[in-house]
């Protein structure tokens, strides 16, 4: 099992930064579960609703709002393991998660790629998508693989399924993946369950969850179907999910980087507590793409000093919520 190094200790012998005081996570706190309550998420899945509705909250059928009340928030939270392991085909490459530990995953997901024989930019396939993978399985700071790219010379409708098969057959990380839709994830899971089970015959697959999923609310505060349905597959089946929001101060949300943290929190919490109205105790991750919108260029200001600035207060959001967390950016 793979341990990464830990990062943050008090003693001082490696780089921390705390951007809030404990009295200022309090406050962001507070402000997340009003919007929560008061302003509430669009939810465009009924069986999400159904189980919103069970937990306790407010629905309006009508325009599809859900307010959320604090104790829901708090059960929620308090039923969420604050240690997570991204498990591996090869156990020595176990990755585990939880309070201070750092580790690097590759980004994605992208769309092209120039062709390292040609120089031509063109869409990905799925022989990048095996080239892309035994990188990713070679590069040791990598610690699990998030689907690089896509296999677009495949159909489409299938397209994540051959994703899934490229990198399972050329790396023993662990995988994470981003489908759209119930079907294709359960079927995800099924084959990850034939690939764990080749490789633990002895073992119950549930100690061998080779496959987690990443989704992305929807800036502001929305919830739409394929984020439901991946959150209610992996609580069901005690996949991780990391629950990602991605955010852009100026344009999705407040122009001011206190209240794009309030959304961005508003927006994981509102899928943490989908997850464990789901199945208590389904592991999860608090994650972040959020970042600045430039104005200039319509673009997200991917390396701004802005999304430092947020990864940095996601992070103290995660830690205080005693969840591990994955921010994006570079």
């Amino acid at each position: 099992m793979r341990r990464d190094k830990f990062a943050g200790y008090t003693t001082g012998g490696g780089f921390r930064l705390s951007p809030f005081t404990k009295e200022e996570l309090d406050h962001i706190h507070r402000a997340t579960l009003e919007v929560l309550e008061h302003k509430g998420v669009f939810v465009q899945h009924d069986e999400a609703m159904d189980y919103f509705a069970k937990g306790g909250a407010k629905i309006d059928t009508k325009t599809k709002i859900v307010r959320i009340p604090p104790f829901m928030v708090k059960e929620a939270l308090m039923s969420c393991p604050e240690t997570v392991v991204m498990h591996a085909r090869d156990p020595k490459r176990d990755a585990v998660l939880e309070a201070n530990r750092v580790a690097f995953t590759n980004f994605g997901e992208a769309l092209n790629i120039y062709d390292i024989d040609t120089g031509e930019h063109r869409e990905t396939t799925k022989r990048d998508m095996c080239d892309i993978a035994r990188i990713c399985d070679w590069v040791n700071v990598i610690s699990v693989v998030e689907q690089p790219a896509g296999s677009h010379d495949m159909p489409q409708e299938i397209g994540h399924l051959h994703d899934y098969e490229a990198l399972m057959n050329n790396t023993s990380k662990h995988v994470v993946m981003m489908p759209h839709g119930a079907e294709i994830a359960e079927l995800l899971v099924r084959m990850s369950e034939l690939a764990a089970k080749a490789h633990f015959p002895d073992d119950p697959v549930e100690d061998h969850r080779i496959l987690s999923f990443l989704i992305c609310p929807v800036s502001p505060l929305r919830l739409l179907e394929p984020t439901c349905d991946i959150i209610i597959v992996a609580a069901r089946n005690r996949c991780v999910c990391n629950v990602l929001s991605m955010a852009m101060s100026g344009g999705s949300s407040s122009i001011h980087l206190a209240g794009t943290l309030v959304t961005h929190n508003a927006e994981v919490l509102s899928g943490i507590v989908l997850s464990q109205l789901v199945n208590r105790g389904a592991p999860i991750i608090y994650g972040s793409s959020t970042t600045a919108f430039d104005l200039r260029t319509g673009c997200a200001a991917v390396g701004s000093p802005e999304l430092g600035m947020i990864g940095a207060a996601v992070g103290a959001m995660a830690q205080y919520y005693n969840l591990p967390s994955w921010t994006a950016g570079g």
